[in-house]
C-alpha cells in the first residue's frame, strides 16, 4: 500500500512539474502573439485603428464592442517616442505592453487630470542620456521608462452607447505615436 502511494504521489508531483513548465513556457513560443498579428496592420511607430470585434475575427482576443481601439507598435532602436492621445468625451485609457504581452505601464484620462495625454515612451538607457534640466519638473514632462525596445500601445476610448462609438473612433484618430 505504502508503494502504491509513492507511486500516486511521485507521478502528481512529475505532472505538476511538467505542467506548471507548459504553463510557463508556451507564450514565449507562440508565433501568433499580438505583437506578431497586428504587423500586417499596424505600422511600427505609428497609431493604427483596430476594427471593432466580432465573432469570427479579433486581431486582439476578449476586445470589449464599448471600446473604440487603436494600437501602435513601437520600436525605440531610433530614438524615444512622443504619445500625444486627445481626450474622449467618456473615458480614455493607455496601455503599454512589452513584445512578450507583459504590461508594465497605464494611465488614463482621469490620472492624466488633462484634455490630452501626453508622455515620452524611452528606454532606461535613452532615459539616462537626457539633459538634466531643472526648470521640466515631473509635473510638466511624463516619462515612460520601457523594459524592452519593442512593444504596443493599447489605446481605448469608451462609447457609453453605441451610437457614440464613432465619437470614440474620431477621438482615437487624433492621436499620434512618432519618434521624437
Amino acid at each position: 500500500m505504502i508503494r502504491l502511494l509513492l507511486w500516486v504521489l511521485g507521478g502528481t508531483l512529475l505532472g505538476g512539474i511538467v505542467h506548471l513548465a507548459t504553463v510557463l513556457v508556451l507564450p514565449n513560443l507562440a508565433s501568433q502573439d499580438a505583437y506578431s498579428r497586428l504587423a500586417q496592420s499596424a505600422p511600427v511607430n505609428a497609431v493604427a485603428p483596430l476594427p471593432p470585434p466580432s465573432a469570427q475575427s479579433s486581431p486582439i482576443p476578449f476586445l470589449d464592442p464599448a471600446f473604440a481601439m487603436a494600437v501602435c507598435r513601437y520600436d525605440l532602436t531610433d530614438g524615444p517616442i512622443k504619445l500625444s492621445v486627445p481626450v474622449s468625451p467618456a473615458y480614455t485609457s493607455v496601455s503599454f505592453y512589452t513584445r512578450s504581452e507583459v504590461a508594465y505601464y497605464a494611465i488614463n484620462d482621469r490620472a492624466a487630470g488633462r484634455r490630452v495625454i501626453e508622455l515620452d515612451l524611452m528606454t532606461t538607457e535613452q532615459r539616462n542620456e537626457l539633459p538634466d534640466n531643472e526648470e521640466i519638473t515631473a509635473a510638466d514632462r511624463l516619462i515612460v521608462e520601457s523594459p524592452s525596445t519593442t512593444g504596443l500601445i493599447v489605446i481605448k476610448a469608451l462609447a457609453p452607447e453605441p451610437s457614440m462609438l464613432g465619437m470614440a473612433a474620431n477621438a482615437l484618430a487624433a492621436a499620434r505615436c512618432q519618434l521624437q
